[in-house]
């Protein structure tokens, strides 16, 4: 395994860390892990050195964080960096902060949480941080040794995250940031500005929900193999990632063993600057095609939706569909669902479109997502 440095902190993580909210799961139900599986792809990443594992309140539907207090038994826990974060759309007063943070350790199973993330920040969440004095208290809990390291996840613009980032004294922060993605949300600017102010960048969704590791269409193909360089489409968007020195660690939220043994060959191959400048000009061609019409994630943040509707589901099926025109096949799978988790059987509650990290206007999409299958129905 490849080691990084994080930031001014003075401390190693591995190149790869293991997000937990991509855990294989049981009859298509994101809240019942496979606790066998899962087990087994974490402590098999932890034994090939990975030691950085990165968790959150709503993950699984609440479940993630008790599945890594297992897992973290018979002394792996003291191989790893734990991460976990504080749901800031939940605290509505200053006593909720407390709960939230005695919850989670007694979830954890752990008396300290090394890596502590205000969850999701935006706009409207950095204005409950300062009215509710979050920072203060943060501090107030290193002191008390149940934080180690103070840092944020971010969805919002550029503007917002500059000015969150300038604002404290951050230990790092994480941003959503991949091939596909360096002009949006915080972008390739803010991973930039971190670095230069020496606050270690973690990456999240290096692979946009996978939708970078399926097989690329005919004309990235062509432009890969330009190159000359027989790797597949995630080592192009993992080696892109750890090619740029201000990246600390890349987040990867596998799915199946296939995938973690895949990545974990992989970060032991990489290197800053192993892509050339030639290479990240191929890749920016190859962004531009891979573009699905929907930029969902499939975070799972919208659900579960009060209807049973499988969001992620629909918006992955409609973007393969128009990226690989491949609309019947799509629309045959669409259809394969079960009907109550369909688009058709949304009643507009808007209880979705709150919680997308994306800002995705979820509603009218799942209306044209239904629209357009129904014409191949």
């Amino acid at each position: 395994m490849q080691y990084r440095d994080m930031g001014s902190l003075n401390i190693k993580v591995s190149a790869l860390g293991f997000g937990a909210m991509r855990l294989p799961i049981i009859d298509d139900d994101s809240a019942n892990i496979d606790k066998k599986r899962a087990a087994q792809m974490i402590r098999y990443s932890i034994d090939k050195g990975v030691n950085y594992i990165d968790t959150a309140w709503p993950y699984h539907q609440g479940e993630s964080e008790k599945l890594v207090a297992e897992v973290l038994k018979d002394g792996y826990r003291d191989k790893v960096y734990l991460a976990t974060k504080l749901p800031i759309w939940e605290v509505e007063t200053k006593a909720d902060l407390d709960k939230y943070l005695n919850q989670q350790l007694e979830k954890l199973e752990v008396d300290y949480i090394d890596f502590y993330l205000l969850h999701a920040l935006n706009q409207q969440r950095w204005e409950k941080v300062k009215e509710l004095e979050i920072l203060e208290w943060l501090e107030e809990k290193v002191e008390a040794g149940k934080i180690n390291y103070i840092g944020f996840s971010f969805h919002d613009s550029y503007q917002v995250f500059s000015e969150i980032l300038n604002a404290y004294q951050w230990d790092f922060c994480q941003i959503q940031y991949n091939y596909l993605d360096t002009e949006y949300q915080a972008g390739k600017k803010g991973l930039k500005e971190a670095y230069e102010k020496d606050i270690a960048v973690i990456v999240m969704e290096p692979l946009r929900g996978g939708w970078l590791a399926q097989k690329p269409p005919q004309n990235v193909k062509d432009l890969f193999k330009e190159k000359n360089k027989e790797w597949n489409a995630v080592e192009w968007s993992l080696h892109w990632l750890w090619s740029q020195k201000e990246v600390a660690l890349v987040l990867s939220g596998m799915s199946n063993f296939e995938q973690v043994k895949e990545n974990i060959q992989i970060a032991e191959e990489s290197e800053i600057g192993l892509l050339n400048e030639s290479d990240f000009e191929m890749m920016a061609k190859a962004a531009e095609k891979m573009r699905g019409p929907i930029s969902c994630t499939r975070c799972e943040y919208c659900l579960p939706c009060p209807e049973g509707i499988n969001i992620p589901r629909i918006f992955y099926l409609y973007n393969k569909a128009i990226l690989l025109d491949e609309a019947e096949k799509m629309a045959e799978k669409y259809y394969k669902l079960d009907e109550e988790t369909r688009a058709d059987n949304c009643i507009e509650c808007q209880q979705c479109e709150p919680a997308c990290p994306q800002n995705l206007e979820i509603i009218e999409l799942l209306k044209k997502t239904e629209k357009f299958f129904a014409e191949y129905r």
